[in-house]
């Protein structure tokens, strides 16, 4: 009995040491860890990288840019349905722990004894809390360390913060697949939805997806995606979330999952989203575009973006046909098998639409059969829907010969459906048969080489409205627009008359037209108007309708470079233009842009404006920490009204140009739409303004212009500049774009006539020498006040044998132009 007394006693004291060593090498390790522990305080200042949004004008989605694609949500905002799906999916005891389950703890543990020795990932009993720690505070290391580590930091997190506190932690920052963090961006991505419009299947659907987004990949994995949900939405049952009916009614639904599109959300608006981007980069770096949160609201209007996309395409392809005809088919490809996967495989640009690649099956004299490319699904693979389709041979004439002797089986080549409007890229086929308009029938297309670009602007502040930097952002993200340096021509004319205009000169001012030789060193130059003649003495305003390019060089002459070089500069078209008078006819280059916001300066009057993308930025709190309206509003704040004036609105903009002067310019550059170079846009029937540009060899071709409240730059040319062939003058290829623009734009718009300054004398003279006349054939032109037509001119650029300007008499002017005299 002694014995077993002592026994006992000894088993009892090595119990008691076992316990003391164990409870000291715990707590031990307990001390170690806790040395380790990081911060958890920080999560009070948790600032997780959010995806910047860049809006339209209208507050349309443009585009998203992200390494985390997350929107951060206020767990105030989240609907109850959601957070009842998350619990019951991943911590039903949330509201009872103490950032620790033990019952959950002892669950695991027994079923990792279960499990030990079978290579199966041990089963893990995290609450949110501890989830929290690890997402936060640590890494993914399976340890026991690690996991020592997670339940300290779950006791102070819960000491620290509510549970509301931690749920909006976790809801936030929760990875969710299709690169969605949290669940605000998962519900975009996942459905296309706001998180209050989130269906009960839906919610459970994202509350099964934490455990592992892959294994429940709604395309690659549907049935276990489907099988996963709907234990969320038992176990929301069974937690007293749902009742038996809702439950049933959730488990039924089809899980419909309509990933949000990537990249520029509104169609044509590439070119323009991309600019954001870039100007978004320079102005706060990788980390601010892209972890920032920044909320952005451009100048971009939805409408006038697609019509100037759609106008543009329409000038590139009407080029296109008129010089260049059929090229061939972008491939070819047998279609003795499935034709679907092999025009499948023929890569097609993602912006075209409604342009579309098909496949030629069969093709005889008068039409084609037709195979349209299938459709990309989601999941990356093609639609097993197979389209055939007719191609006329009404609807493809403009390729020249019969279908069979363009078109083979097997090419693959791009079409259009003839009754969709946006289709017309060219004006409508003539002989075109009843049945052109049947949903079946397409259009022959043909990508252009020829690219161009074109930018719409509000002339009065500055704002883009619309941009397009070539025919596909997909195939190129070169922006001609705004990246593309090239030389204006013509286009630049206007400020070299609006710079003699701020300077002393009329538009009733004459100057020779006639051949001129200008040496510089051992070079000759002598300058030619387009097309080889001359007109003799002309007035300002005739030598800017007609684009003379030697009176314009001899005005040059006349006034001096530097003089042209510091307009050029006020105007933002040169930051340092050339003293060369070669310059004078827009040798030197610039941008579509650039020179778009030059002309808005004339349209309104002379203010300066700095063109802009971007209307406003704010932080991810809703600060603004950018505008583009500078202007000061003294007196807007006040809490309420005492009978004082109404606040006034400060526009301390500068003044590049005497608003006479541009009023001036404004006129003759109307004229050049009536009867000069651009006759072409007076079509549009509205009061409009603008010249034409072309370079050496026809290699550039432009075309900017305005109403009284909306300026337009085209351009069309080749990436690597090269002549588009005789005749593809701005007035023949760029001009057809801007009025094909305003014709719609200004549809519904009244006739506004340009704004006339105060003060501004409107005289009829002779639109020939700029004296004063009556009768048939005179015009009305703008005189600055003090200013009146001349009763006899001086030529500018003519001199007689004693090296004197000639002037001229109104008798010897009608003399000359009789024929009696040789001065013409």
């Amino acid at each position: 009995m002694r014995m077993l007394v002592r026994f006992i006693g000894f088993l009892f004291t090595i119990g008691v040491i076992v316990f003391v060593v164990g409870a000291a090498g715990a707590g031990y390790i307990l001390w170690r860890v806790n040395q380790d522990l990081p911060d958890y305080a920080k999560l009070r200042d948790y600032e997780p990288p959010v995806m910047t949004r860049i809006h339209a004008s209208d507050g349309q989605l443009v585009a998203e840019y992200a390494t985390q694609r997350r929107l951060y949500l206020p767990i105030q905002a989240v609907p109850a349905d959601v957070v009842n799906a998350f619990l019951s999916a991943e911590d039903k005891n949330f509201y009872s722990h103490i950032g620790l389950d033990f019952f959950g703890i002892s669950r695991a543990v027994l079923e990792n004894v279960r499990d030990y020795g079978t290579n199966r990932r041990p089963v893990g009993a995290s609450t949110i809390t501890q989830q929290v720690a690890k997402n936060f505070l640590l890494t993914n290391e399976v340890s026991i360390e690690r996991k020592l580590k997670e339940a300290l930091l779950a006791l102070r997190i819960e000491s620290a913060f509510t549970k509301e506190e931690i749920l909006e932690l976790y809801l936030n920052e929760i990875y969710l697949g299709l690169g969605s963090y949290g669940i605000a961006a998962a519900a975009l991505n996942y459905f296309d939805k706001s998180v209050h419009e989130l269906t009960v299947p839906e919610a459970a659907y994202l509350a099964a997806l934490p455990k592992g987004p892959e294994n429940y990949h709604p395309f690659r994995f549907p049935d276990r995606a489907i099988e996963r949900r709907n234990w969320v939405i038992d176990r929301m049952q069974e937690n007293g979330y749902l009742s038996s009916e809702q439950a049933a009614k959730a488990r039924d639904t089809e899980l419909r999952v309509t990933p949000r599109p990537r990249g520029t959300r509104i169609a044509s608006a590439e070119y323009f989203a991309e600019e954001v981007r870039r100007m978004l980069y320079e102005r706060y770096g990788t980390e601010g575009l892209y972890e920032g949160g920044l909320s952005v609201r451009t100048t971009l209007d939805p409408e006038l973006q697609q019509l100037a996309r759609r106008v543009l395409v329409q000038g590139l392809v009407r080029y296109d046909r008129q010089r260049s005809g059929w090229t061939g088919p972008v491939d070819q490809v047998e279609i003795g098998g499935d034709w679907g996967q092999a025009v499948g495989a023929v890569e097609a640009l993602s912006d075209v639409a409604p342009w579309r690649l098909a496949v030629v099956l069969r093709a005889d004299e008068r039409e084609a059969t037709i195979g349209l490319q299938p459709e990309r699904l989601p999941s990356g693979s093609l639609s097993n829907q197979r389209t055939v389709a007719r191609l006329p041979y009404e609807h493809m004439k403009w390729a020249g010969g019969s279908v069979s002797a363009v078109l083979k089986p097997g090419d693959v080549v791009w079409v259009s459906p003839v009754d969709t409007p946006a289709d017309e890229e060219t004006e409508p086929d003539a002989d075109s048969s009843e049945d052109s308009a049947a949903a079946d029938v397409y259009r022959l297309q043909q990508k252009p080489k020829v690219s161009g670009a074109i930018v719409v602007m509000d002339p009065h502040t500055g704002r883009v409205l619309a941009m397009t930097g070539g025919f596909s952002f997909a195939e190129s993200e070169f922006n001609r627009a705004t990246q593309a340096m090239r030389q204006p021509g013509s286009s630049f004319k206007p400020f070299i008359y609006a710079a003699a205009l701020d300077n002393g000169y009329t538009p009733s001012s004459v100057v020779m037209d006639a051949p001129i030789e200008i040496r510089s060193g051992r070079e000759l130059w002598r300058p030619q108007n387009y097309g080889g003649s001359f007109a003799g003495p002309s007035t300002l305003r005739r030598g800017i309708e007609k684009s003379r390019n030697v009176m314009t060089v001899r005005l040059a002459q006349d006034m001096g470079m530097p003089l042209i070089r510091e307009y050029a500069k006020r105007f933002g078209i040169y930051d340092n233009l050339g003293p060369y008078l070669p310059n004078a006819l827009g040798a030197s280059e610039t941008t579509v842009l650039r020179m778009t916001a030059a002309y808005a300066m004339l349209a309104n009057g002379g203010v300066q404006i700095q063109p802009t993308l971007v209307d406003r930025i704010q932080d991810r709190y809703g600060r603004t920490i950018y505008r583009h309206d500078e202007r000061q509003c003294v007196g807007c704040n006040v809490q309420e009204w005492q009978g004082q004036d109404e606040p006034e609105l400060v526009d301390n903009r500068q003044v590049i140009l005497d608003p006479y002067t541009a009023y001036q310019i404004t006129s003759m550059l109307e004229g050049v739409v009536q009867r000069g170079t651009a006759t072409t846009v007076s079509s549009v029937g509205k009061p409009l303004a603008g010249k034409t540009g072309t370079t050496n060899d026809e290699k550039d071709a432009w075309f900017v212009g305005y109403s009284p409240d909306l300026t337009v730059g085209v351009f069309i040319g080749f990436d690597q500049p090269k002549p588009m062939g005789q005749g593809s003058t701005g007035g023949g290829i760029a001009a057809p774009v801007f009025r094909d623009f305003m014709q719609v734009a200004l549809k519904d718009k009244p006739a506004v006539p340009f704004r006339v300054p105060p003060g501004i004398q409107l005289v009829r003279i002779n639109p020939n020498t700029g004296l004063r006349a009556e009768g048939q054939g005179t015009i009305l032109e703008a005189f600055k006040p003090g200013q009146e037509p001349p009763s006899s001119y001086s030529v500018i650029g003519y001199r007689d044998t004693q090296g004197q300007e000639v002037t001229v008499s109104p008798e010897v002017d009608r003399a000359v132009q009789s024929g009696s005299g040789g001065l013409y």
